[in-house]
């Protein structure tokens, strides 16, 4: 089986459209896991909950979901990301809405993998950056592998009591694939589908080959502009738009 994963699509519709292409042409996709933020800052949040119910995808909350139900008060979210959030809960249908507050912020999809979209020490906010995060991340995790989403950025971690944190951390380029281990727990994440932060203005995405045993991540060019002037017309705020140029 091959299992295209997703994360932090935040109502980008061009990009979630250009990573599945680009996962249906390498081979039959088996099914979708998404990391939670479908929603928040884009402009297309209706449309992107519908492809991946259409997709039967499996899906967990981010705090972006939750905040545009009104699940989640916006104050602690800075102020472009609330204006974002306010924005898409006015925008949201009552059958979206009902979606996504029934998501749940942890999902075990398979025996090997559990999807979060933060960390499971705190399932909805925390960045997984830090050695600290990472190995309170671990001690968690009950399952050998795990796939996080939340800081947009292509990463590995690996346990290991070699390493002087107890884990060490990888960035993941464009089509570098991780062979899964026996004996050691890692935890994936495949990068932001709709508003990459590292740099590199392509989506991001992965492909979990459960034969081969791996997980491959891939950078997707798609139409930046045309999102763009969505955006524009919704009015949402300017450094979000601009930012998906700089993958920042």
């Amino acid at each position: 089986m091959r299992i295209a994963v997703v994360s932090d699509v935040h109502a980008n519709l061009a990009a979630l459209e250009a990573v599945l292409r680009h996962a249906q042409a390498t081979g039959p996709i088996d099914g979708v896991w998404c990391l939670g933020d479908t929603v928040g800052y884009g402009p297309q949040p209706v449309e992107c909950v519908a492809r991946l119910r259409e997709l039967g995808a499996t899906l967990v909350a981010g705090n972006h979901d939750r905040a545009a139900t009104g699940k989640m008060g916006v104050e602690d979210f800075n102020a472009d990301a609330a204006t974002a959030a306010l924005w898409t809960r006015d925008h949201l249908d009552t059958e979206a809405i009902a979606f996504l507050d029934g998501l749940p912020e942890v999902a075990r999809p398979s025996d090997d993998f559990t999807l979060v979209h933060g960390t499971l020490r705190w399932p909805l906010w925390e960045y997984l950056y830090s050695y600290e995060a990472a190995q309170a991340h671990l001690e968690r995790q009950e399952t050998p592998f795990s796939f996080v989403g939340h800081t947009h950025v292509p990463t590995l971690v690996a346990e290991g009591a070699e390493y002087e944190h107890g884990c060490e951390m990888y960035y993941l380029d464009d089509g570098q694939s991780v062979p899964l281990p026996d004996g050691r727990k890692i935890v994936l994440n495949p990068g932001g589908v709709g508003q990459p932060r590292d740099g590199d203005p392509r989506a991001a995405y992965a492909v979990y080959d459960t034969e081969a045993r791996t997980v491959t991540v891939y950078r997707v060019e798609y139409d930046i502009a045309a999102i763009q002037a969505l955006m524009e017309a919704a009015g949402l705020p300017r450094r979000l738009i601009d930012r998906l140029t700089v993958g920042r």
